[in-house]
């Protein structure tokens, strides 16, 4: 059984995957009270599926990019926990997990995965459909939205997480006939269920090869990220 945590933003998302079945999958906004409600929730889905620490086989943790706070506190604990049930540990990108939950849509090979970064900033990261996969392409770069719209040169999705400034920057840049479609809310919510399905497939290629030691987050230079 395997127990995924994303914190990477305000947005926190945990699921249990058995292997064959999402088992349970919550998802919320937190106004930056991760330490709070995090452990917490666990302990709850835990309860809820009759199921304890010592019945996990693995765990799955967001490393970013994100919010450094909110990296910091899903990874310590995600650590934590393996340590002491001497667990392997998978960690997958923030934009991997958005990618991974978005379904291909017939004459759209190109995805552009967002999430917040502050001071009307986003991190995005580009994926090209292939072989039945979004494949990411390039490294994710930070921006404002102005900049990421000015930036598509061909048909492509958006997903991940759009605010008002985004809202109002897209309809400019439909308005200016940039050829970019808004994914659904849906599909635009970032899933643990996404990162736990991710997750299991790797551990089952390499089960000795995760260790926690070497699990680190993955940060895109911001001003509220310490160098």
């Amino acid at each position: 059984m395997l127990l995924a945590l994303d914190t990477a933003t305000r947005l926190i998302s945990l699921a249990l995957h058995d292997g064959q079945n999402l088992l349970a999958e919550t998802t919320w906004n937190s106004d930056n009270n991760h330490t709070v409600e995090l452990s917490p929730a666990i302990q709850r889905m835990l309860a809820q599926c009759g199921a304890a620490f010592s019945d996990l086989t693995g765990l799955a943790v967001s490393v970013g990019p994100g919010s450094y706070s909110g990296l910091r506190i899903g990874m310590a604990l995600a650590k934590g926990i393996a340590s002491v049930h001497h667990l392997p540990l998978v960690g997958i990108s923030t934009l991997d997990v958005i990618a991974a939950g978005q379904p291909h849509i017939q004459g759209q090979s190109a995805l552009v995965a967002v999430v917040q970064a502050g001071r009307g900033r986003v991190i995005a990261g580009r994926y090209r459909w292939s072989k039945g996969l979004w494949q990411p392409r390039g490294e994710p770069h930070l921006m404002d939205w102005d900049t990421l719209f000015a930036s598509i040169d061909g048909a492509a999705l958006l997903t991940g997480e759009i605010n008002a400034a985004g809202f109002t920057a897209l309809e400019a840049a439909q308005a200016n006939d940039v050829p970019v479609k808004l994914m659904p809310p849906v599909y635009r919510l970032r899933r643990a269920g996404f990162l736990a399905e991710v997750a299991w497939e790797r551990l089952q290629t390499d089960p000795a090869g995760f260790d926690p030691a070497f699990v680190l987050p993955f940060y895109v230079k911001t001003k509220d990220i310490p160098s």
